[in-house]
């Protein structure tokens, strides 16, 4: 086991991944990890996921903010809008320095992503996208990203999707999410020419304000507490493993079926 580059040589690695609000250290890990980052906006949001919220710590735990959207059953999340008539932003800012204001790299960090947060947004997606820049920025990532409602089209089929996605950047290498991999059709990016990574993602330990450790938190939690040190941080527990080589043929291709 080990990070990607190795047996994949100049093939160049794609993460695809929804839109996300302050996303948790394994998200990064993996767009670390990565040549180019797509930002899959055309598949329906999921209500009551990690799209639109993620946890801080306070001093009496974990606390969800979430960014109100509106969006009904079966809404594209491109099209998901967020709801401008509540003040969560401001309240959003108001929690991260009151939970962090003496955290030992806060004033390095919290001014830019307050002003992020405060400017007039009405797409989620766009919102996602520009927090998730700022913040791989602040950890000293910078990779090109895509939306994949911008790319050329898509079958619909949820893995031919991706294998599509991959074909109109010229990846060879799909990094795929620990979970992901269960629901993935390999042969079909087998078939086209596309090797699959699956993150093995161990959850490190670090300082963090307010009594005991509390893992999955937004990376925000790592960045107030370890500024520069981050990165290395939150790869320490990164590990990316085969599960499809490209170009391979399934059992029943072999046996010419």
């Amino acid at each position: 086991m080990g990070r990607t580059g190795g047996s994949d040589g100049p093939r160049m690695k794609v993460a695809i991944h929804q839109p996300q609000y302050l996303p948790w250290l394994g998200h990064f890990a993996k767009l670390a990890a990565s040549d180019c980052w797509i930002v899959l906006d055309t598949v329906q949001y999921e209500k009551h996921g990690w799209q639109n919220r993620n946890r801080i710590k306070t001093p009496r735990g974990a606390q969800w903010l979430t960014v109100p959207v509106h969006a009904r059953l079966g809404t594209s999340i491109l099209d998901v809008a967020i709801d401008a008539a509540q003040p969560w932003a401001r309240k959003h800012c108001q929690a991260l320095r009151a939970n962090y204001g003496r955290a030992p790299y806060f004033l390095r960090y919290f001014p830019d992503l307050q002003e992020v947060l405060l400017r007039p947004w009405r797409s989620f997606t766009e919102l996602g996208i520009e927090v998730t820049r700022l913040l791989a920025s602040a950890l000293g990532v910078s990779r090109p990203t895509l939306r994949a409602s911008e790319l050329a089209g898509t079958r619909t089929d949820p893995t031919a999707r991706l294998v599509d996605l991959c074909g109109s950047v010229g990846a060879g290498t799909y990094l795929a999410g620990g979970d992901s991999v269960a629901y993935l059709d390999l042969a079909q990016f087998e078939r086209g020419g596309v090797a699959v990574w699956r993150q093995q993602y161990t959850h490190p330990g670090y300082t963090q304000q307010h009594g005991p450790f509390v893992p999955f938190l937004s990376v925000v939690d790592l960045l107030f507490n370890h500024g520069d040190a981050s990165l290395n941080v939150l790869q320490g527990g990164d590990q990316w493993v085969p599960v499809a080589s490209a170009g391979a043929r399934t059992g029943a291709e072999r046996d010419g079926s």
